[in-house]
């Protein structure tokens, strides 16, 4: 199935690594124009390397600290106007209330949280003037099926989750979509990190982070590839499904109801 993305210009934040690689990648396999943004320059070189190698075209690539007002002011100045705007950037520690310091709670909202908010703010206006566009928030189960060890992620999360509901029901007014996509766990570093932070809390030391991770009990027997991720982001921003919006779609294989 054509997909109707060739030549679409796409933005995704967080791009050089994870769900936002594999996102970059399946744009880039569709035939679309992306660009990559995230804060280390090498990351993003090696990056861009990569996905040309795996789908024979080059993203553009901008280094921004977008957990900054003035960087993500900065980032919609020199990118401009685009189609698809796929927000991933961020990092949500875990922990416990006890856990977890303010000053975290304040850095990682104010680059996924506030993050997303303000792109949407920057980027919208272009989408509204042209009448077309697509915003993709890659949010997180975190915010759905909340965990007293996760709880920053949970009020994070659910506050992104609420906000998609809420401009995703504004923008069809003017032929613009903004849906989202909740990932349960999912194979990457980060999920790495955030099991070896449960360890250490839970068994007293991090490298015993795979005793927690038994993929018996995990949906289809194993956890979920970013791939999965990358394929529902693109598929869904086809305008082939143009009547989706202000939906935040839970993509974790019916385990919240186990």
């Amino acid at each position: 199935m054509d997909l109707c993305l060739s030549q679409k210009r796409v933005l995704v934040t967080g791009g050089s690594r994870g769900i936002g690689f594999a996102v970059a990648e399946a744009f880039l396999l569709e035939g679309a124009e992306v660009v990559i943004v995230s804060r280390e320059r090498k990351g993003l070189e090696a990056a861009a390397d990569k996905l040309f190698r795996s789908t024979g075209s080059k993203p553009s690539w901008y280094s921004f600290d977008l957990s900054d007002i003035d960087q993500r002011v900065t980032l919609h100045s020199v990118v401009g106007c685009v189609d698809i705007l796929v927000n991933n950037a961020g990092a949500i520690p875990g922990g416990s209330l006890s856990t977890v310091k303010i000053e975290d709670w304040i850095s990682s909202w104010s680059l996924k949280v506030f993050g997303y908010i303000h792109l949407c703010q920057l980027f919208l206006p272009d989408m509204r003037l042209k009448k077309s566009g697509t915003i993709v928030n890659i949010i997180g189960m975190g915010g759905r099926a909340v965990r007293s060890n996760y709880i920053c992620g949970a009020g994070g999360n659910a506050a992104l989750i609420g906000f998609t509901n809420a401009i995703g029901s504004e923008t069809p007014a003017y032929n613009v979509r903004v849906f989202g996509i909740n990932p349960s766990p999912t194979l990457t570093d980060r999920l790495i990190q955030l099991y070896k932070v449960r360890a250490t809390e839970e068994l007293k030391d991090a490298d015993r982070w795979e005793e927690l991770m038994d993929s018996s009990n995990m949906p289809f027997g194993r956890v979920k590839w970013p791939s999965e991720v990358a394929a529902l982001s693109v598929m869904l921003s086809s305008p082939k499904v143009h009547y989706l919006s202000g939906t935040v779609i839970d993509l974790d294989g019916g385990i919240q109801w186990t």
